[in-house]
């Protein structure tokens, strides 16, 4: 079995949702009220950078055989395709990511991994013990209306979207596939549940 973070880590929390359903704000919010709480786990990815990126920043950067090797050494805790890219969450990133810089050996941050359904998915064979949370459009025609308002999107990348959109919502119904499902009709109310549910878990190592 690959490794795993240590006993003394907190658990990981697995946020997913559909592109639109207000997943980026809310973590944005979550950082900014709880910095010393929490921590992104750090992603590879074979693409190149873009722009001022910095490699173990926004990423780690690697060649397309050294992903490959993680792969077969057992290294990510998930990983998919997208665009023609590998992206993966290593072990090694959530291990190191919980640590808080100068402070004692017991002193973690709670890591999230910020990832697809695909990924939620990998993350359950682990055992990582992490905790899910799923956040969710009220409807996919919001969604839709979402998506459009952005003005950011061709329409075939809108179209593909509101296709995975549905199969997340499908998933998000499977038994057991998250701990909590959170509709984002209000962005206040939404945020209020997910900050509540969140800082609850803090009771949880």
């Amino acid at each position: 079995m690959a490794p795993t973070p240590s006993p003394s880590s907190k658990r990981p929390l697995v946020v997913s949702g559909p592109s639109g359903s207000g997943k980026s704000t809310l973590l944005s919010r979550l950082f900014e009220a709880y910095p010393q709480d929490y921590t992104f786990s750090i992603s590879h990815t074979t693409r190149a950078p873009r722009g001022a990126e910095q490699n173990g920043k926004e990423y780690h950067f690697v060649t397309k055989p050294e992903f490959e090797k993680m792969i077969e050494e057992g290294g990510f805790i998930e990983h998919a395709q997208f665009g023609g890219n590998r992206y993966g969450t290593s072990f090694q990133a959530v291990r190191e990511g919980g640590k808080k810089e100068g402070e004692g050996e017991g002193e973690t941050r709670r890591v999230v991994l910020d990832i697809e359904m695909e990924g939620v998915k990998q993350v359950h064979k682990t055992d990582l013990n992490a905790r899910f949370v799923f956040l969710q459009p009220p409807s996919v025609e919001i969604l839709e209306q979402r998506l459009r308002g952005r003005g950011t999107d061709k329409e075939e990348a809108i179209v593909g979207r509101l296709k995975q959109a549905e199969k997340e919502i499908e998933y998000s119904k499977t038994e057991g596939a998250h701990d909590r499902i959170i509709v984002n009709d209000d962005l206040e109310k939404a945020w209020e549940e997910f900050r509540e549910w969140v800082r609850q878990d803090e009771q949880v190592k």
